[in-house]
């Protein structure tokens, strides 16, 4: 990471040969309160094992279940504007859609991916941290499983978006597909222009259907089960280390049974660069 005391490579330097922003040096998780912060991870734990699970359907479970004298609003708020969560089944408010957005059609229904760089997914997710929060956002090859390009930051906002698929393709080349849900990042000009303009074709989730996105969602759920919750990151920096080492492991340590028990690596068989470190914003 970036050694301030450097005598050889200014902090400028550094930050270019790391890709890291010079703002992002010095960002700090976003604060809110601590009763927030526990229901956030109480919501998180519990969306994993049952996604199916609205804001609703939550507010009951954390009021009447485990004695939380909260509103439902709260419980909204959090769960689709902080978390930005959507529940796998149709219904009011399953994503944080922005209705004058232009949304696009789902390419992968009976699409056979048989080669690397030809469907890639994308999503963001919360990750809890001892103090705060703050969001990742990942890419993934879906015919290996190859986890492409990664980001952290404190904001959940279009621009962190676009910035981050551009440079995906820049280091990667670009894919024929890229699947989104509808979520008002990813359908905002910004976003859609700079993918569209990649000649790469759009595809987006139906309403409520996260399962559309099943093999990211599947990956958040490793990262999290099998890192974040074991040892919770200390702050931005120490987030941006744990989710490196992960991926490191996950690409190229981590078999899995859906790929012959090939690690990700192997089957992501296209000119790739060496191994993205990822991104701060």
């Amino acid at each position: 990471m970036i050694d301030k005391d450097h005598v050889q490579l200014s902090i400028v330097k550094q930050c270019e040969l790391l890709n890291v922003s010079r703002a992002g040096l010095y960002y700090k998780p976003a604060k809110t309160y601590d009763l927030n912060l526990e229901l956030m991870r109480l919501i998180d734990e519990h969306y994993l094992e049952y996604p199916y699970m609205g804001a609703r359907r939550m507010h009951v479970w954390l009021k009447e279940d485990l004695g939380y004298n909260i509103s439902l609003n709260r419980i909204e708020n959090l769960y689709y504007n902080k978390m930005s969560l959507r529940s796998i089944l149709p219904g009011p408010h399953t994503s944080k859609r922005n209705k004058e957005h232009k949304t696009y059609p789902y390419l992968l229904r009976d699409l056979r991916i048989n080669k690397p760089n030809q469907v890639w997914a994308i999503d963001i997710t919360y990750i809890p941290m001892e103090k705060g929060f703050m969001y990742l956002i990942a890419v993934i090859d879906l015919h290996s499983r190859y986890l492409v390009h990664w980001s952290v930051s404190n904001r959940m906002k279009a621009e962190w978006c676009s910035e981050f698929i551009q440079e995906a393709f820049d280091k990667y080349g670009t894919p024929e597909i890229l699947n989104t849900d509808q979520g008002s990042q990813f359908t905002s000009d910004s976003f859609t222009t700079t993918v569209l303009s990649s000649g790469v074709k759009l595809s987006m989730d139906g309403k409520g259907r996260a399962t559309d996105n099943a093999f990211i969602e599947r990956f958040w759920r490793s990262i999290k089960y099998e890192k974040i919750y074991i040892h919770p990151p200390k702050n931005g920096k120490d987030l941006y280390e744990k989710v490196k080492e992960y991926i490191y492991y996950y690409n190229e340590e981590r078999r899995h049974s859906s790929l012959d028990d090939l690690v990700p690596t192997t089957k992501y068989v296209s000119i790739k660069p060496p191994l993205s470190f990822g991104r701060v914003a």
